[in-house]
């Protein structure tokens, strides 16, 4: 290891001299690598002067026009969509309070819009990609439900989604129900059973677990039906469909 010399300091004698001129020779050569690296860095810098330009501009584009977008059209679409979707809601809510002979039209007003307004299906075409979309998703294949069109309630339902507590096992159920009307109970099971199993809260989960039920009996599958009614009555003994599954669950049994 090289001892420290003071600025001014002679050596000593030929021993501590070829010492001194050792490390000066060391120094040199470091101070000269480190500027043949600059030298390279600056030339390879100069050569790629226009590549690295133009990539910085990329970025800085890209960055913009993300921040431009959202800005000046994704946010002002959402707005402008949210309010579209107010009015479709309005008749929606109205045909849930409804008598029955009024209900399908304002199911359809909900669905193809009225006073100006897109009803949810426009929605969902012309703000595709906005969440007041999505939601009129949901909204549709509820109305499409209702009014009997049972395969666009499909379509509808499975083009939405949601991480609510509420919604997502309704979106998931509703689409059991349209199987059950088309008369395909295996298909009504599968959703049924997920919309159960997608949540657990005590509206939805008591809910579907006695639709997987009654639905597991309808296709002759008394395990299954077992199962789900036996859950109702072991976790959601307090539930309104507490009250069904004794009958049900007897009906599970004699069929084994």
């Amino acid at each position: 290891m090289s001892s420290y010399q003071k600025r001014g300091y002679k050596p000593k004698n030929k021993k501590e001299e070829e010492v001194v001129t050792e490390e000066q020779s060391t120094t040199a050569e470091v101070f000269n690598n480190l500027d043949e690296g600059a030298n390279k860095t600056e030339e390879w810098a100069a050569r790629n002067q226009k590549p690295i330009i133009v990539v910085i501009a990329v970025i800085v584009v890209a960055v913009l026009a993300y921040l431009g977008y959202n800005k000046f059209i994704a946010q002002p679409q959402e707005i402008e969509a949210a309010d579209e979707l107010s009015q479709a809601q309005v008749y929606f809510e109205s045909a849930l309070e409804a008598d029955i002979s009024e209900q399908d039209s304002l199911y359809t007003l909900s669905l193809n819009g009225g006073a100006g307004k897109f009803g949810f299906v426009d929605i969902t075409e012309e703000y595709a990609g906005t969440n007041a979309a999505n939601l009129a998703h949901y909204y549709a294949g509820i109305a499409y439900l209702n009014t009997g069109d049972y395969q666009k309630a499909i379509d509808h339902l499975e083009k939405f989604s949601s991480d609510d507590e509420i919604l997502a096992p309704l979106a998931k159920g509703a689409i059991g129900d349209a199987f059950m009307q088309l008369e395909q109970p295996e298909e009504a099971l599968s959703f049924y059973e997920e919309a159960a199993s997608m949540r657990d809260n005590d509206f939805t989960t008591p809910r579907f677990l006695l639709k997987a039920g009654t639905t597991a009996l309808k296709v002759g599958n008394a395990d299954a039906a077992e199962k789900h009614l036996s859950r109702i009555e072991e976790e959601y003994s307090e539930s309104p469909e507490a009250e069904e599954v004794p009958v049900y669950l007897g009906q599970a049994k004699a069929m084994k």
